[in-house]
């Protein structure tokens, strides 16, 4: 999907927020649960390796839950829900058949016993959108209150920009596919030694290039990319449909910018994000089509299977 930045697009993006602007409230339960990377994938979680165990629903079920507080409202979550709630988060929506897979290891009851108790409790909401060939797809996104829980409480980490509401009813497939895309890059940056990954989705670079134009003006655009490590092609920036930012083996703060390449994409656009330096991903019925589109422009980029 064609993202380029154009000088003048200021778009609404009241919906992002930093999750370091929250406040941390006191727990209130005898025993509360570790707060550091719930429910983490002990593959793809940012910051430390949390395994989950395989245990049964009558084990599930006693698990214990800390109370959250929200201004004058209280939430009863398990590790795991304050981890789908962050998850949500960085994203913005997920399928729910990506998060059982990621985030739950493909224990999918366990999934559909958080999403119950968070749906019920009003944080987060399930909708179903037309997914490839017609077929049903189940999509989660965080409900406002659900994000502001996740702010005040500061269940993302500092600096991670936070988001909420499907926006883009057509859209929805696309951005839900972020995740599982980042999923794919983020094992391979871990596996060359890569750690503490943060998630930059374009709505973000977006934002800091609004606020850029409308200070520095027009005649400003190739400092102002250049500002966030991004190219003009043209009259216009291209922005990532993802950027991960981490720490290498080296300890030096590397990114990586990618996009999820279409059958919609024109010739022009997918030649735009090559030039840009994008990594392209692309789904396996797509991505011999788009790479015969680079052969007859004579562009060579690889385009990773997603």
């Amino acid at each position: 999907m064609s993202r380029d930045f154009t000088p003048g697009e200021f778009e609404d993006l009241r919906t992002d927020e930093s999750a370091s602007r929250g406040r941390t409230p006191e727990p209130e339960t005898k025993h509360p649960e570790p707060r550091h990377s719930p429910g983490g994938n002990p593959q793809i979680d940012r910051d430390t390796a949390t395994p989950r165990d395989a245990r049964p629903d009558s084990a599930r079920s006693q698990d214990l839950r800390t109370v959250f507080y929200e201004r004058d409202r209280a939430y009863r979550l398990r590790e795991s829900e304050v981890h789908t709630l962050s998850e949500l988060g960085k994203f913005r929506v997920i399928a729910t058949e990506d998060l059982a897979t990621h985030a739950y290891q493909d224990h999918r009851e366990e999934m559909e016993h958080d999403i119950r108790n968070l749906a019920q409790q009003g944080l987060v909401r399930q909708e179903a959108f037309e997914g490839p060939e017609a077929s049903r797809r189940e999509m989660l996104t965080l409900t406002k209150e659900g994000h502001r829980l996740l702010r005040a409480n500061r269940f993302a980490s500092d600096g991670q920009s936070t988001y909420y509401g499907f926006v883009k009813p057509k859209e929805t497939n696309h951005d839900a596919d972020i995740y599982r895309l980042y999923q794919k890059e983020a094992s391979r940056i871990l596996d060359q030694g890569g750690k503490n990954l943060r998630v930059v989705l374009d709505f973000e670079l977006k934002k800091k290039l609004n606020r850029d134009f409308a200070t520095f003006g027009t005649e400003s655009r190739q400092e102002i990319a250049s500002r966030h490590a991004l190219q003009v092609v043209g009259e216009k920036i291209p922005v990532p449909d993802l950027r991960i930012e981490y720490e290498t083996r080296e300890g030096e703060i590397a990114r990586v910018d990618l996009e999820l390449a279409t059958e919609h994409y024109r010739p022009g656009h997918l030649a735009e994000k090559v030039r840009a330096g994008f990594s392209l991903y692309a789904s396996r019925s797509d991505a011999d089509r788009l790479r015969r589109v680079l052969d007859h422009r004579e562009l060579t980029a690889e385009i990773l299977n997603l």
